[in-house]
């Protein structure tokens, strides 16, 4: 069964009651000031606002949603014809029983009722506040459905971006707890160093950076440091080289966004590599753009594929949901060194 469509009741009864109210004050004083007869001004009035409104009301709520939205325009235009019948002999009849035998004192002549130009005249005037009240009604809806929209929207991005970040910390300690149970099968020294560093590190993850959207750039090339500090200890040849050329005190970035990249170099290019060698270059370029490259060598061999991986797979879908199109993360091999290059807009702290 079809689903009928509504148009819902969604503004205050304190708005409709201050827009009717302030529309009849002013239909009031203007025809009053204008015949400089007040008292029939009102009560003409007061029985024109008594068939506006319950039009209005019933057209918005009874006949869009029935004919309009459903594509249904003969029978609606018949609807609001009938209606606006109705309207010309209650307004008609009231007119005459309560204000004036006259029931078109405006006019330069004694109309009789059903003459044709009175019918016109009082049915203009009904499409007129029909119009006007509609639009201000629909437009307001409209903009607080835009609203929800939007509102929705980022609840959504919000939903997702957590999601994908959720799915990069698992992936990360993962292979920090792997590394951790290597040495620990060579019942290695270094296995109270590594928990220590990853103390660290898991502090940084669940309350440093929790429910922010951007962190200090310093505090994300600590975390970076305090991996590589791990990733040495299973590494007997490694070396790694941070250079940051620019100012970056005041840059902020999304947390955790370089790590994935920093994972990728060790992860691939360890393989089979006895001395592995690792750079990664930061820099402000023009007070525009983030610049972060991070190089590392490696040994071909049939397995070896260094675009594969979770890690980089949510990097970039963050990326796009952070950024959408406005940043470049490319990648490329050279000499057998394999090269990640991000670039984002820069973020500074407020």
């Amino acid at each position: 069964m079809k689903e009928i469509q509504k148009i819902k009741f969604n503004i205050k009864l304190q708005n409709h009651l201050w827009f009717w109210g302030g529309y009849f004050t002013l239909n009031f004083l203007r025809w009053g000031a204008y015949f400089n007869d007040y008292p029939y001004s009102f009560k003409s009035n007061l029985i024109e606002f008594s068939l506006h409104i319950p039009l209005v009301y019933f057209n918005l709520f009874v006949l869009v949603p029935k004919f309009v939205l459903r594509q249904k325009y003969i029978q609606y235009t018949a609807s609001l014809i009938l209606s606006l019948f109705a309207i010309y002999l209650l307004k008609t009849a009231l007119t005459y029983y309560i204000v004036s035998e006259n029931i078109w004192p405006e006019a330069n002549r004694e109309y009789h009722p059903f003459e044709i130009n009175h019918i016109v005249a009082v049915c203009i005037g009904e499409l007129y506040v029909l119009a006007m009240a509609s639009s201000v009604y629909l437009t307001l809806t409209w903009l607080r459905e835009r609203e929800r929209n939007r509102s929705l929207r980022e609840n959504q991005f919000k939903i997702k971006l957590k999601y994908l970040e959720n799915q990069i910390q698992p992936h990360f300690f993962f292979n920090t707890l792997n590394n951790l149970y290597a040495l620990s099968l060579e019942s290695s020294k270094k296995v109270p160093d590594v928990i220590i560093k990853l103390s660290h590190l898991m502090e940084y993850v669940l309350y440093d950076i929790k429910g922010t959207k951007f962190v200090p750039l310093i505090k994300e090339i600590d975390y970076i440091q305090n991996y590589i500090e791990i990733e040495k200890l299973r590494f007997e040849n490694v070396e790694v080289t941070i250079n940051l050329e620019s100012a970056i005190e005041d840059v902020v970035v999304p947390p955790l966004i370089f790590i994935s990249l920093v994972e990728n170099a060790f992860k691939h290019g360890g393989l089979n590599n006895n001395n592995l060698k690792i750079k990664i270059n930061c820099k402000v370029i023009d007070n525009k753009t983030l610049d972060f490259e991070i190089l590392n060598n490696f040994v071909l061999s049939q397995n070896h594929n260094p675009k594969k991986g979770i890690g980089l797979v949510n990097t970039k879908k963050r990326l796009k949901l952070i950024y959408k199109n406005n940043f470049s993360l490319k990648h490329k091999t050279k000499l057998n060194f394999y090269i990640i290059r991000l670039q984002i807009p820069i973020e500074h702290e407020d």
